[in-house]
């Protein structure tokens, strides 16, 4: 939504430099705006289910007219709260929105990371300018382990990793 008519460049590293979600399981592309990464995660992993998600109805619009223009059938779009608790994912990717602020920030993905599946990983892209170093020290301090995969135009590509039992 906020990268009007392109790809932003955060989301381009994404999809460029990611590795390959897995052809089946349980994927969700937190903050899906208008679905790029949704559309690319159904296509790359055409027995997945996938969910793409967002808080602005009008983002879940666009994305699903994405959905269905590129003739996916395993990508559902939804609220936060229509993902029913039980589903855990073996990927998550997501240009977060930083702009929220670091508490409403943390609070998301703690939310999202903890449904990670016990193998699973999420990928993030952050622009350094925009706190993507502190952001990893602070999953890491949580007990996600993250690394960095990659860094262009200013962006720091994450792999967070399921937080690690009693921290």
């Amino acid at each position: 939504m906020f990268s009007h008519g392109r790809l932003d460049p955060g989301t381009a590293l994404l999809l460029r430099a990611a590795p390959a979600p897995p052809s089946a399981g349980t994927a969700l592309d937190l903050g899906c705006g208008t679905g790029a990464m949704a559309v690319a995660l159904g296509r790359r992993a055409p027995d997945a289910e996938v969910w793409a998600v967002d808080v602005n109805e009008r983002a879940r619009d666009l994305c699903a007219a994405n959905v269905a223009a590129n003739g996916l059938t395993n990508v559902a779009v939804a609220a936060p709260d229509d993902v029913p608790d039980g589903v855990r994912f073996d990927v998550i990717w997501s240009n977060p929105p930083i702009r929220i602020g670091k508490a409403a920030l943390h609070g998301l993905l703690a939310t999202w990371l903890d449904r990670l599946a016990p193998t699973g990983r999420a990928v993030l892209v952050v622009h350094k300018h925009l706190g993507s170093d502190s952001l990893q020290r602070w999953l890491a301090d949580q007990g996600w382990p993250t690394t960095r995969l990659a860094s262009a135009k200013g962006y720091r590509l994450l792999d967070v990793r399921p937080r690690v039992p009693d921290r």
